[in-house]
Formats: structure tokens, C-alpha cells, sequence
């Protein structure tokens, strides 16, 4: 039993409310335990110079932490004027996987922009950072009439081996302390877009990482069914 009482295959409680802010075309607060992540998306109706009179559409996300997210106070990255390598890693991971289930030619000459920000990371926020944009985006392209573009749904998971356990969905506590940290990237139909998978502590075995697969698509199903029930509200 883990120290929040969860079984070594159990996600952290899941919530994802749809259309939280007015503001943008989608928006989705998702909540894996302690872990909250905003994400937003708004449609630009043109695309970067490189895509122009090509026909198709572009996606992109981008990332950061605010600065009470953490026990200690992230400092915000402009005011040093650079982001860090790990804030382009993530955003860069959420932007491919969502274009992974996109047909960038139903877009049209469209630009889609996603923003997560997270507002408490207790871990696991690229992840969830992921399975909340594309309820956003999911959420902005139904609006427009352009949810064709989105082929797929896509979520992620974050797993691990932890003294020696293969656990589901870490949270810090547990991530911070993991041997091998992995993180796990599906669409919906169960093919996998990416999978990232680091000896932290020590190595592992191929038929671990089996495992630790299986266990993401189960966790991954959980996601997607949740994913479901929020964009099927009705839209406003």
C-alpha cells in the first residue's frame, strides 16, 4: 500500500472541468491528485511564414510552472530571459503529441495554440499537462466546427519503479525517490506516441519495461474515459 493508500496500479483521484475560463475558445482545469494543470487554447487564424499557402494548419504548446506551483517559489523564467532546457523539453513533448492526432489539412491555415500552466505540481505535470490539452483543444475546435482536425484523443501517464515496485501515476514523493522514471504517451486506440523511460537509481529489464507499459495502458483507458465525459458536455 502507498503512503496516499492507492494500489500500485490505482491513478490519483482524476477530475477535468471543462471550459473553466470564459475566455478562451477551450479551457480545462485537470486535477490528478494534487497535481493541477490549466490548459487553454485559442485559434489563430493564420499559420507560421513557413506553412503559408500550404493548405495546412500548425499546433503548439507552451509550458511553465507558476511561481507558487512548488514548496519553494519558482522564480518566472522571463524574468531571466530564457526559458530552461527542461520547460522547452515539455513543451515541445505536449505540442508533438497532440499533433500526433491531428490532420493538420482539416485544420486549414489555422494556428492552435495550447498553454499550460501549472498551478500546483505535486508530479506528474507533463502528463497531465498533455491529457488536459486535448480536452482543451478538443473543446476550442468543436466550437470553431473543426473537430475533424483532431483524429484521436491523447493522454499521458507517469510511472516508475520505486524501491524496487512498479507504481502508476507518481506523485513527488515518489517520483523524487524513483530507481527507473518513466512517462508514457498513448492515443486513444492504444498505439503509443512516446515513451520516456530513465535509470535513475539503476537499470531495468526489458520485461519490466513490458510491465510498466501494460500498466500505462490501463491507466491510459481510465484517462480517455474521463477525457470522454468532459468534452461530450454540451458545449455553451
Amino acid at each position: 500500500m502507498r503512503a496516499d493508500g492507492r494500489r500500485a496500479d490505482q491513478l490519483r483521484p482524476l477530475e477535468i472541468e471543462v471550459d473553466y475560463l470564459e475566455q478562451p475558445a477551450g479551457s480545462a482545469l485537470i486535477s490528478a491528485g494534487k497535481t493541477r494543470v490549466l490548459c487553454t487554447a485559442s485559434i489563430d487564424e493564420k499559420v507560421p511564414r513557413w506553412l503559408m499557402g500550404k493548405g495546412k494548419g500548425w499546433m503548439t504548446a507552451e509550458y511553465g510552472l507558476l511561481p507558487a506551483s512548488t514548496g519553494e517559489r519558482t522564480q518566472r523564467e522571463a524574468s531571466s530571459g530564457k526559458q530552461k532546457g527542461r520547460t522547452v523539453e515539455i513543451q515541445r513533448l505536449i505540442g508533438r503529441s497532440l499533433r500526433a492526432v491531428t490532420d493538420l489539412g482539416a485544420l486549414g491555415e489555422r494556428t492552435l495554440w495550447i498553454d499550460c500552466d501549472v498551478l500546483q505540481a505535486d508530479g506528474g505535470t507533463r502528463c497531465a499537462a498533455i491529457s488536459g490539452a486535448y480536452v482543451a483543444a478538443r473543446r476550442a475546435l468543436d466550437r470553431f466546427g473543426l473537430g475533424k482536425a483532431l483524429t484521436d484523443s491523447v493522454a499521458g501517464v507517469s510511472l516508475g519503479i520505486v524501491d524496487g515496485e512498479l507504481l502508476l501515476d507518481l506523485d513527488y514523493s515518489e517520483d523524487s525517490r524513483a530507481e527507473v522514471d518513466v512517462n508514457v504517451v498513448m492515443s486513444g486506440d492504444g498505439r503509443l506516441i512516446e515513451v520516456q523511460a530513465t535509470a535513475e537509481g539503476d537499470r531495468y529489464t526489458r520485461d519490466q519495461l513490458d510491465e510498466l507499459l501494460d500498466l500505462a495502458g490501463e491507466g491510459i483507458e481510465s484517462i480517455a474515459a474521463a477525457q470522454r465525459r468532459a468534452v461530450d458536455t454540451v458545449l455553451a
